[in-house]
């Protein structure tokens, strides 16, 4: 990947939340460096900590959800990362929206991590009704 535009498919964040959500927690987890640094920002808390196993701490104490990560944006410059998108319960729901940076080493190892929740601004969100077909024989 360059250091210019990235694609969602590119995106080592797109990656993690892709494997964390789908219950791939040890895949997903293997992506972050040992000592990786995060703050977690929710309304009224942050969870902040230095290592691989803060951040499965926070992952496991969430419980079972049926929640998805959505990304609508990707970005790349130099070493850092950044992804937009919605966050999504019971496959429907758009609860809110997300803003997560990381630091990605030459490894491709996410070494720094931050990421914002507000379950009130969106700024883009996805599509998540199925497509409609107008037939054009319908009046």
């Amino acid at each position: 990947m360059t250091a210019a535009d990235s694609t969602l498919s590119e995106s080592t964040l797109v990656t993690y939340y892709s494997l964390v959500d789908s219950g791939e927690l040890d895949a997903g987890i293997a992506l972050l460096a040992p000592d990786v640094s995060f703050a977690i920002l929710l309304p009224g808390t942050a969870v902040r900590g230095t290592d691989r196993d803060g951040v499965r701490r926070y992952l496991e104490g969430r419980g079972p959800v049926d929640r998805r990560h959505v990304p609508t944006h990707a970005t790349r410059t130099g070493e850092l990362e950044f992804v937009y998108g919605a966050v999504v319960e019971d496959g429907v729901t758009i609860t809110g929206h997300f803003l997560a940076s990381a630091r990605i080493d030459d490894d491709g190892l996410i070494t720094g991590y931050q990421v914002a929740f507000d379950p009130e601004l969106g700024l883009a969100s996805p599509s998540l009704a199925p497509p409609t077909h107008a037939s054009p024989d319908l009046p």
